[in-house]
């Protein structure tokens, strides 16, 4: 990000795109949208004081008008998918989502020989980082919200 420092003034020159991407990344506002088990063998945790989603700059949003992220954790039926699309959409941008745990990704073991599971959130809706797990553990959903947070910093939205 920084680019480089004016001689004597203590100023420090970049991109504002660059600045605005780092703010992004060290305050993602976060929606829990838990499906199934893993919902709350992982994401109920991230609050509590062992895992504090708060120091690292994650701060927990109960409408997704107000969130950057949403973390979509269990199994997804096809009668749930509208419902994550419609909240998805009403995410401002930029806005990211986490797949987090087995059924989340591909389905996990309910897909097969099940018409009612969609075989992954992303055949409905973009991901950018995958969690896998049945279920994850806590420290793998804080792993993969760190990866975001390089995602969002190489990103690169505004020059």
């Amino acid at each position: 990000m920084l680019q480089e420092q004016a001689p004597g003034t203590g100023l420090i020159l970049g991109k504002a795109g660059d600045l605005l991407n780092w703010s992004r990344k060290n305050s993602i506002w976060w929606m829990a949208f838990g499906l199934a088990c893993c919902a709350i063998e992982s994401l109920m945790c991230l609050n509590t004081a062992r895992f504090d989603m708060d120091r690292h700059g994650g701060l927990l949003r109960n409408t997704p008008r107000l969130s950057d992220l949403m973390l979509v954790a269990g199994t997804l039926t096809h009668k749930m998918a509208d419902i994550t699309e419609h909240l998805y959409e009403q995410m401002p941008e930029p806005r990211y989502v986490m797949a987090i745990g087995g059924c989340a990704i591909n389905g996990g073991p309910f897909y097969y020989d099940s018409y009612t599971v969609v075989r992954g959130v992303d055949k409905i809706i973009p991901v950018d980082v995958y969690v896998p797990g049945c279920p994850p553990r806590p420290e793998a959903v804080m792993f993969g919200i760190e990866q975001l947070k390089e995602k969002i910093i190489a990103r690169g939205m505004i020059e």
